[in-house]
């Protein structure tokens, strides 16, 4: 915390741009201690608060700007590249697509305070084509609100945080390690549990062709579309799929028998929420279900048709 005051004492509205910035582009890098300590500073003479928020926003929109390209650029194949080194891939594509869906350009006034939504969301919003001019105004709008939030917490609370930075720099070296052995444990916590649902994924999986095979049979009993409305309707689905609310998985499969083939796809890293509908079809007492390998992505490329 100590480097941190003196980084802002030194090098005062840089520091916080670059420090938003790396955040906002995909760097592990908090930048909220940064903020809180700007606003605490800035009650006893530092930087003014409204050159903060600016700062802030600026960094914020360079950052998102460069996500809205890169999804105009590479569509929907964004999520999947930058789901892969999150953290949470269980919950990143759909968490998103289901936010973005709900609320629309919207969700980018709230996106940077729900952790590793912010990235994908506007990356999204350029993978949706949504107009850029639309984004911007959204996306400065909730940057500031975010920006402004941490600033005022630390001009609001300035006495609190004197008094957590003078205990910390009481203790010296130990009280850096405490601050870093925080940040560790959490990420330890989340890098455990990833690790736990990658094994839960090591189920049977269905091959293109094979899934190709089993239509033209006639054997695939029900093929299940988990993804959201938002995709779908973007990249389409393959032929007959269904479309079921992930909340209540149960009545997306009435009057389809237990015993029968279920294959289930998405668009995600590792099938990820595929796996997970397919647990909880088995709670259910589904006996055959399989995700798709590579999802609807696979497909597609593989020269397949999609419906819309």
């Amino acid at each position: 915390m100590s480097h941190v005051i003196a980084m802002i004492q030194q090098y005062g509205l840089g520091f916080v741009f670059l420090n938003v910035l790396a955040l906002q582009a995909g760097l592990p890098i908090p930048a909220y201690p940064t903020l809180i300590v700007a606003g605490a500073y800035a009650a006893i003479g530092g930087d003014p608060l409204w050159a903060l928020v600016l700062v802030g926003i600026a960094a914020a929109l360079i950052a998102d700007t460069g996500w809205y390209v890169a999804g105009r650029r590479f569509g929907l194949r964004i999520l999947n590249t930058l789901c892969r080194v999150s953290l949470s891939q269980d919950s990143c594509v759909r968490q998103t697509e289901t936010i973005f869906q709900r609320f629309g350009p919207a969700s980018m006034l709230f996106a940077k305070f729900v952790p590793g939504f912010a990235s994908v969301a506007t990356a999204l919003a350029g993978a949706l084509r949504l107009r850029y001019w639309v984004f911007l105004v959204f996306d400065a709008i909730g940057a500031g609100l975010w920006v402004g939030v941490g600033l005022g917490l630390g001009f609001l609370f300035r006495d609190a945080i004197s008094d957590l930075m003078d205990k910390l720099a009481s203790l010296g070296r130990y009280g850096s390690m405490l601050v870093v052995f925080g940040f560790v444990a959490w990420i330890l916590l989340k890098w455990w549990r990833r690790r736990l649902f990658i094994k839960q994924l090591r189920m049977d999986r269905v091959s293109v062709d094979e899934l190709r095979d089993l239509i033209d049979a006639k054997k695939a009993s029900a093929i299940v579309d988990v993804r959201s409305p938002l995709t779908q309707a973007a990249t389409g689905r393959i032929p007959g799929a269904l479309t079921i609310d992930i909340k209540n998985i149960a009545k997306g499969f009435d009057g389809v028998a237990k015993d029968d083939e279920v294959i289930v796809y998405c668009a995600c890293p590792n099938e990820a929420t595929a796996v997970k509908v397919a647990q909880q079809l088995r709670k259910l007492g589904f006996k055959r279900i399989r995700p798709l390998h590579g999802g609807i992505d696979a497909w597609i490329g593989a020269g397949n048709e999609v419906e819309r």
